[in-house]
């Protein structure tokens, strides 16, 4: 049964979730056909990367967390470094070919993550298999996403500037891309690898070199995702997995530690008391998040972030009835959450992303790729953990999770928006774990986002007006600057989420604000 906005998708054989409701069909039809949920996903994400552009793609990155029934359990860190020679700035643009300063990882993670799936789970599936979909999809097109013309028109006047595309990327009408069909076809003919070490990795580097960007063919070489542990905290009896730094995964799980010192269960999820300490626990765990960087060059403390002691101690620093000023500027980024389970209970749940919308705004015209600005992510500030430094990985947004209990799979969750993906999770999880909502009850109620972007003067708390005016007036008289925005919007987010109950059950949804489904098998 498929997800669009409207019922649930319930299975007993396996799931799949996506922001496109073809790139969910693309991950379906290989749990139909007897895969695992890895390749499944591969599958759907390669399709997304044709499908999305403006969200994800060959130019960027991923974060996935795998785990299965027999305990085992994985992260995937696909995120590039900075390149080997830098060009020395007092601040880094947010845009163009100087904020295109890291590598891109998918590709890589890819590889790894079939090895993953072909090692541990028996996968069978190979990857030129797995792209046909999304091969086909660039060369025959598609009909534009909401999604896609939304973020179009909403770049409109920076899109002039950016050469090649607005002759490439269209509002309306059918999407092709031909030459990422012939990037994709060499990709499934060579193999992972040749995104980085072969011809069609000198086209890239020719490419990003001609369009100003510091990153070389040695750069590509040099990149490979990482296989680690991911990070955890118990809430409520479920263990939540959350990628490791440079992911900020460790403050969605402070959030939640900081909120298991509340009675959330005997809170109304719908009441200015549940969305005030939900926001209040934000601001605790956003306090540590400027301290997370890239652990091969600066070290993490998230055994100290997750101790119990300083969790109760920023529980106790909130006040039930008073907002704490927030000053901090909201970063925007864009990225798309999809998810599969397949029919042995084998978990994959994944992040995959080219930063802002529309990345860094080069695109590889000969290659179709668009490259991410991830970049942007890092601090010129030499004394900031996140420093810009050669072969670096920046700070990272993205932060899909799993949820185990009793040790077993039970949900998958994840989202697109930056500095909101902690935010959102927070609600998306205590609304499934202390209020058992169903994944589509779950996804579809109002949300909040913290921090003031660059544009506003005062407000810097955004909130869904279908939350009602009563919510955001007692919020308001709390201390909260507080503004509406319309319902369902799409600052708010596009999440994802997988349910699996103890009888073998399984729920899914994607987020009303996308254009996506979930798809049971």
């Amino acid at each position: 049964m498929r997800q669009s906005g409207h019922s649930v998708a319930r299975s007993n054989n396996g799931m799949v979730t996506s922001p496109h409701d073809v790139a969910s069909e693309a991950g379906a039809k290989v749990l139909r056909r007897g895969g695992t949920a890895i390749e499944a996903v591969i599958a759907a994400g390669a399709a997304l990367t044709v499908l999305y552009p403006h969200f994800c793609g060959l130019g960027g990155d991923a974060i996935w967390i795998v785990a299965d029934r027999t305990g085992r359990r994985k992260t995937i860190m696909g995120v590039g470094q900075a390149a080997q020679h830098l060009p020395v700035l007092d601040a880094i643009p947010q845009r163009g070919p100087l904020s295109a300063l890291t590598t891109a990882a998918l590709v890589d993670s890819w590889g790894k993550a079939l090895q993953y799936s072909c090692e541990n789970w028996q996968g069978l599936e190979s990857l030129a298999t797995l792209l046909a979909d999304a091969i086909e999809l660039a060369e025959d097109g598609f009909p534009v996403s909401r999604s896609q013309k939304h973020w179009h028109e909403f770049r409109a006047n920076e899109i002039t500037g950016w050469p090649g595309f607005e002759a490439h990327f269209v509002t309306e009408g059918i999407q092709r891309q031909p030459q990422l069909a012939s990037t994709l076809q060499r990709i499934a003919l060579y193999g992972h690898r040749e995104f980085y070490d072969g011809k069609l990795a000198r086209r890239i580097a020719n490419g990003l070199e001609a369009a100003g960007s510091p990153i070389r063919l040695h750069d590509l070489q040099r990149t490979t995702a990482q296989m680690v542990d991911p990070v955890s905290t118990v809430y409520r009896g479920i263990e939540l997995l959350a990628p490791p730094p440079p992911s900020q995964g460790v403050t969605t799980l402070c959030i939640m530690g900081v909120l298991s010192n509340f009675d959330m269960a005997d809170i109304d999820p719908s009441s200015a008391q549940f969305y005030h300490l939900c926001i209040e626990a934000v601001k605790q765990a956003f306090l540590e998040r400027g301290a997370i960087a890239d652990p091969d060059f600066v070290a993490q403390a998230c055994c100290d972030w997750l101790s119990e002691a300083v969790l109760s101690r920023k529980a106790a620093a909130i006040d039930r009835g008073i907002a704490q000023p927030w000053p901090a500027v909201h970063q925007t980024g864009d990225t798309v959450y999809l998810a599969a389970v397949d029919n042995e209970g084998r978990c994959a749940s994944v992040l995959q992303s080219t930063y802002y919308d529309w990345g860094s705004g080069v695109l590889l015209e000969d290659t179709g790729i668009l490259w991410q600005n991830r970049g942007a992510a890092f601090s010129v500030d030499p004394v900031s953990p996140n420093g810009l430094a050669p072969g670096k990985r920046p700070f990272y947004t993205l932060n899909p999770g799993i949820g185990l209990k009793d040790g077993k799979p039970h949900l998958l969750y994840g989202t697109q928006g930056a500095d909101g993906q902690p935010q959102t999770l927070a609600l998306l999880l205590s609304r499934l774990i202390d209020h058992g909502f169903d994944p589509l009850s779950a996804l579809s109620t109002p949300r909040f986002l913290l921090g003031r972007t660059f544009s506003d003067v005062r407000d810097n708390l955004k909130i869904e007006a279908s939350v009602g005016a009563d919510i955001i007036a007692t919020l308001h008289a709390m201390g909260h600057e507080t503004i509406a925005i319309p319902a369902l919007n799409a600052l708010a987010g596009q999440a994802g989420a997988i349910r699996m109950d103890g009888d073998g059950r399984i729920d899914g949804a994607h987020d009303p604000r996308s254009d996506g489904c979930a798809i049971g098998i």
